[in-house]
């Protein structure tokens, strides 16, 4: 087992546990407008990602790796008891969750993700992102804190969002640690998609799809094309569909999770 977990809470809700997990630069704030709405028809279990926020930042990069954080997530529902459970990741954190339903299918009674192209990229699209590490690392070794807000996803340029939940992540990347973000970057989302795989999947997924959106319109088609058992609920919003439309997000997962109980 996991010699180190990432920060995790579990929230007030009726019914099976629910993992939430966030994507790159975000944190657990990013739910904040869902867990209420979530908690009517599940208990919302949040986690934090090594690096980010209140969690720890290991120094050894195999914690970072999806395959370590899928045993971490194992962990956790063994510490809740619970037999089985649902797992939601968004964008980063889809490509960890996505790989849990896979490597644990009797242990998830369904799935859900949302828009990632990290975890549907291909070996051309990882090499781009190969590429443009040593920049990358150079600047935030060199700069730190003030490298991480010059990323495009940084909340700092997420303007555009509730102004609570822009105030709260703002608050959590004033944590975030450069070197844990590095490793994030480094080993977790190179190492994140499951594209070659999605074939296996066994479980109920949905796919929140954010048709803003416009560049993972291609990734929604893959894995309509290529994931069993897989339903899309298409939103009218873009990347940060929870944060963006909460009540189209919160009921359209709600309605799976529902299902998945039955």
């Amino acid at each position: 087992m996991p010699d180190t977990l990432p920060n995790w809470q579990l929230h007030q809700g009726t019914g099976p546990y629910l993992l939430l997990v966030h994507g790159f630069l975000s944190s657990s704030a990013q739910w904040q407008l869902n867990l209420s709405a979530l908690g009517r028809v599940c208990q919302p279990v949040t986690v934090d990602l090594f690096g980010h926020a209140g969690s720890p930042t290991p120094l050894t990069d195999g914690c970072y790796h999806p395959d370590y954080y899928v045993r971490c997530f194992e962990q956790i529902r063994d510490i809740l008891g619970a037999q089985q459970w649902l797992v939601l990741g968004y964008s980063l954190g889809a490509g960890l969750t996505i790989r849990y339903a896979l490597d644990y299918p009797e242990r998830t009674m369904g799935h859900l993700f949302t828009n990632s192209t990290s975890a549907f990229a291909d070996p051309e699209l990882l090499d781009t992102w190969r590429a443009s590490l040593p920049d990358t690392a150079d600047r935030i070794d060199q700069q730190g804190r003030s490298a991480l807000e010059r990323i495009p996803v940084h909340p700092k340029h997420a303007w555009r969002l509730p102004k609570q939940i822009h105030g709260a992540l703002l608050d959590d990347a004033a944590r975030h640690q450069p070197a844990g973000i590095l490793k994030t970057l480094e080993t977790t989302n190179l190492n994140a998609s499951v594209r070659d795989r999605i074939k296996e999947n066994t479980r109920p997924a949905c796919l929140l799809f954010g048709a803003k959106e416009k560049r993972f319109h291609p990734y929604r088609k893959f894995a309509q094309d290529n994931m069993p058992q897989l339903t899309i609920a298409e939103l009218d919003a873009g990347h940060g569909m929870n944060m963006e439309a909460p009540e189209a997000f919160n009921s359209a997962a709600s309605r799976f999770i529902t299902r998945c109980a039955i």
